[in-house]
């Protein structure tokens, strides 16, 4: 299989290390190369930043130090570092447990007090015998243990649970479809075997995905799901550490009848339209879906399998309000597309006045303050982004509902400022990006009227 099935990736993270190598590499698997080869300590991650094309081995992951947003960078971790559950005997159990099954303190592996241990990192280098953490480097039936800090227990085996007896893996037979917004199997760890968080608690982390908001979603227990269109099923961690994480959902073989599904006129939102029209209305030519010039953005057909994204046709990849395309006009980073109504009305008429708020000449085209005040109607970012909707979880989930901040008049995808940032704000709906200031301008008091 491929050197990176081996590590679970997280896009636009950095982490503090101490111990770290650089290396220059070309990309990624070349990266893991360079850390599966590390000599100068244990490698549980990588950090491979795309720009510099630069490779950094760490000897710690996110689990034992500090995280931080960083576009450009992406974290690779070993999984086998990340697991909490144990596979067969746990030879290959990488875990921090730290104590034995009767809550005694376990020996460093290093040390030689209170007890002389057999088992040594210099005697046995690919066992993991680091720090004092419970490991079964003599393959022991009962599994994972260590030698105690207690001067009358030499050594004892440690409580660490069974990945076989939690539900990490599909039942024979489960698979998913495209990006799995349909499963609705019952797996509740994730690929790194924490367990989920239920969808109707909001502890350890709190969240807008509950069955009032979407009860189409079959939001049950805490089964993974794909409510918000995702790469594929998800859950909220019970580690409060981690917040979410994918699951381990194989895709189908079969794939679905996809032509019974397209239309080529526009009906609803026009999520099902796969016809050939590839114009705007204004009359843009619209990009290539599989390109990233003149706009770089995340809907990318292979990601995207059952979103129809061919050529370069207009498309509904995202609940949009009806069919849109990248424009190849570098300035005009989108816009809708005219596609005829299934009912025979003229494209771009049928509905406008209600499911298109149009852009009318504003009351307010600038902000005081921080513009925490600010009620206008811009909804589009600095770099020419649309908005996304606040009370959508698509395509970045979030905690800024108008639930949560009722004075901040979280209406539509209007540019606001509910938390006291430095100027109004939206989260876009491009996938790559999670969210911008707005193109909004201070107001100047003295032009001010």
């Amino acid at each position: 299989g491929d050197i990176l099935d081996d590590y679970l990736r997280t896009d636009g993270i950095w982490i503090l290390t101490r111990n770290k190598q650089f290396y220059r590499t070309n990309n990624e698997k070349e990266c893991a190369e360079k850390c599966e080869a590390e000599r100068n300590f244990n490698c549980r991650a990588f950090l491979f930043t795309r720009k510099k094309l630069q490779c950094l081995t760490l000897a710690e992951n996110a689990k034992m130090t500090v995280t931080f947003n960083s576009t450009d960078a992406v974290l690779y971790e070993k999984k086998i570092y990340l697991l909490q559950c144990k596979r067969g005997i746990g030879k290959d159990y990488r875990g921090m447990e730290a104590k034995t099954w009767r809550g005694i303190p376990c020996q460093k592996w290093a040390e030689k007090a209170p007890h002389k241990p057999n088992y040594t990192p210099e005697k046995h280098p690919n066992a993991g015998l680091e720090e004092n953490y419970c490991r079964n480097p003599d393959e022991d039936v009962n599994g994972p243990w260590c030698y105690t800090t207690d001067p009358d227990t030499r050594f004892d085996y440690c409580n660490i649970p069974e990945c076989e007896g939690q539900v990490t893996h599909t039942r024979e037979g489960e698979c998913m479809q495209c990006n799995g917004e349909d499963y609705h199997g019952e797996v509740s760890r994730t690929e790194s075997g924490l367990e989920c968080q239920r969808w109707d608690a909001q502890e350890p982390h709190m969240h807008g995905f509950t069955l009032k908001h979407f009860p189409e979603k079959d939001l049950k227990m805490n089964y993974c799901r794909n409510p918000d269109g995702e790469l594929r099923p998800w859950c909220f961690t019970t580690s409060p550490t981690k917040r979410w994480e994918y699951c381990n959902i194989p895709r189908c073989t079969t794939h679905p009848l996809l032509s019974a599904l397209g239309s080529q006129c526009l009906s609803g939102k026009g999520e099902d339209y796969r016809g050939s029209i590839a114009i705007t209305e204004s009359g843009n030519a619209c990009q290539r879906w599989n390109t990233q010039f003149p706009h770089r953005h995340g809907w990318i057909p292979d990601r995207y399998p059952c979103k129809g994204l061919e050529e370069n046709y207009c498309r509904n990849p995202d609940g949009e309000k009806r069919p849109w395309c990248y424009t190849i006009n570098s300035s005009i980073r989108w816009e809708y597309c005219a596609i005829p109504h299934c009912d025979g009305t003229e494209p771009g008429t049928a509905g406008m006045s209600s499911d298109v708020p149009m852009q009318v000449p504003l009351s307010e085209e600038c902000y005081q303050g921080k513009g925490q005040s600010y009620r206008g109607t811009t909804s589009i970012t600095v770099s020419g982004k649309k908005c996304q909707a606040w009370n959508s979880m698509f395509p970045h989930r979030h905690e800024k509902t108008p639930d949560r901040f009722p004075n901040a008049d979280l209406r539509d995808n209007y540019c606001r400022n509910p938390d006291g940032d430095s100027s109004p704000w939206c989260f876009t709906t491009d996938p790559s990006v999670t969210w911008e200031y707005c193109n909004l301008k201070r107001c100047d008091d003295h032009t001010q009227e």
